[in-house]
């Protein structure tokens, strides 16, 4: 029998042990509690690979994962992701656990040599795209669920927030 119990607490802390970084607790409950105007968040004229270069870069040295911000500043999702992102208590927490650098890909015409080094071989489903990478593998994490904010104003703060500690160590 106490074998029987030793081995169900080995699995269930082996079952905790990946499990994701609480969420920052935003205080926003709504996106109207966003400063305004919302940010452009992505530089048209940054060289794209070379910044993500340098992002992985010091993602590694760091420990952090890498974060991939792909969008564009016509897209009102990625600039309220962006809005949530510069909340006080969201910043904090992602320069905590995220090296963060972000891409613009106009109308999904510009940079896409970022998402195809992650496998993306046709066009992004949305934006923004979200790319979770191991920075020391290069190696995309959160695959199947890049998109999953390109929806972002159905969401709430803490909704995409909960997003982003998913992947989070």
């Amino acid at each position: 029998m106490r074998a029987i119990l030793s081995a169900f607490v080995a699995i269930a802390l082996a079952g905790t042990a990946g499990a994701a970084v609480p969420a920052p607790r935003v205080k926003a409950q709504s996106f109207e509690q966003l400063a305004k105007p919302l940010p452009l968040p992505y530089n048209q004229t940054a060289p794209a690979m070379a910044s993500v270069d340098k992002a992985r870069a010091r993602a590694k040295a760091s420990g952090k994962l890498l974060l991939i911000d792909l969008g564009g500043n016509w897209c009102l999702d990625c600039r309220i992701l962006a809005g949530t992102m510069e909340l006080p208590e969201v910043d904090a927490w992602m320069k905590k656990h995220y090296e963060i650098v972000s891409v613009d890909v106009g109308r999904f015409d510009k940079n896409l040599d970022v998402p195809a080094r992650y496998g993306f071989k046709d066009r992004l489903a949305g934006v923004p795209a979200l790319l979770v990478v191991d920075p020391k593998s290069d190696r995309l994490i959160n695959a199947g669920k890049t998109t999953a904010l390109s929806d972002a104003r159905s969401m709430n703060p803490q909704g995409l927030a909960d997003y982003l500690a998913e992947f989070a160590r």
